[in-house]
């Protein structure tokens, strides 16, 4: 006997159950094009500002472009390269980007980790003096680059006059800080070290704080001293933070320019001319677009390849884990 009631429920029932299993679809299909839309614009920003430009780069570094006429190019091939790779005054800039980046890293790595474990020590209590300590942070490099300039002055910086008071120089003109060749990359190494070193010392600062006390208490009721301690517990705990801490510091003082150009432009006798400086040169100043690119190039790929250097050195993330 047939019972047609339920053969109704049950057909409704199928067709609703169809029409929720297409309903979910539909919404699957709608969450995709959202996130779509959602990543849409950076994406779009991306491709502009960051694929179009170093196309555009790699593109001119095969040809011989004249300032004059940007626009209108002739392929020579590998032939810019090899006259980056082969130039003094490129080699030269090469080496004094990797000084200069290699004497702030250190110097701000120091600093910072020292800072940063005074403050984690201190607790609560370095609220304060960890406000002060990032007020540099605040300050342009432009900025930082005149005031350092002005400090530095052979004939009435405050650096020289302070030295001379205290009997450490014979006269404020001692150290040329700013016209000798053999100091100036040195010396346009100061405003970068002042200004970021609160940088490093707050990214560690926070590694430290996310490291267990657990860990800290066991290891010294194993008996390890302080040195022991931070040498086999903190430091490798650390390690990913300090991986990160480098590289962006790293990258951000090859690329240095604002504070070289202000207190030296590269001089003197290109004693302080960095990499970046050299591309700027080149390209503004002499007009060779082409010879500029290769070099930026170049610079571009040397900084990629030690960035992934830098981290599966440090941070190493597939032994940290075991």
């Amino acid at each position: 006997m047939k019972l047609p009631g339920r053969a109704n429920l049950s057909g409704q029932a199928g067709a609703g159950a169809l029409s929720g299993a297409r309903a979910a679809n539909h919404s699957r299909m709608s969450d995709r094009t959202f996130v779509l839309l959602l990543v849409a614009p950076a994406s779009l920003f991306f491709l502009v500002f960051v694929v179009y430009p170093v196309g555009l780069l790699v593109f001119q570094s095969f040809q011989k472009v004249s300032m004059l006429a940007p626009d209108k190019g002739t392929f020579v091939g590998l032939a810019n390269y090899g006259q980056a790779l082969t130039s003094p005054v490129v080699l030269n800039s090469a080496w004094l980007t990797l000084l200069y980046t290699v004497v702030t890293l250190s110097v701000e790595f120091l600093l910072g980790m020292a800072s940063a474990i005074l403050f984690n020590t201190l607790g609560s209590r370095s609220a304060i003096a960890r406000t002060i300590f990032l007020f540099p942070l605040m300050v342009a490099p432009i900025v930082a680059g005149l005031l350092w300039k002005f400090m530095l002055a052979s004939s009435f910086g405050i650096v020289n006059w302070a030295l001379s008071s205290v009997g450490l120089i014979s006269g404020p003109q001692d150290i040329p800080w700013l016209s000798d060749p053999n100091v100036a990359l040195y010396s346009v190494t100061l405003p970068d070290i002042w200004l970021t070193t609160c940088f490093i010392s707050l990214v560690l600062y926070t590694g430290l704080q996310d490291i267990p006390l657990e860990v800290i208490e066991a290891a010294k009721i194993d008996g390890a001293n302080p040195l022991q301690l931070f040498w086999r517990v903190t430091l490798p705990l650390l390690r990913p933070v300090i991986a990160v801490a480098l590289i962006i510091r790293g990258l951000d003082a090859a690329r240095t320019f604002d504070a070289v150009w202000i207190m030296t432009q590269g001089g003197p006798q290109h004693g302080s001319e960095v990499l970046s400086l050299y591309v700027y040169l080149d390209m503004i100043r002499y007009g060779r677009l082409g010879e500029a690119a290769a070099v930026a190039t170049l610079f571009l790929i040397a900084l990629m390849v030690l960035s992934m250097a830098a981290y599966y050195l440090i941070w190493r993330p597939g032994l940290s884990q075991k």
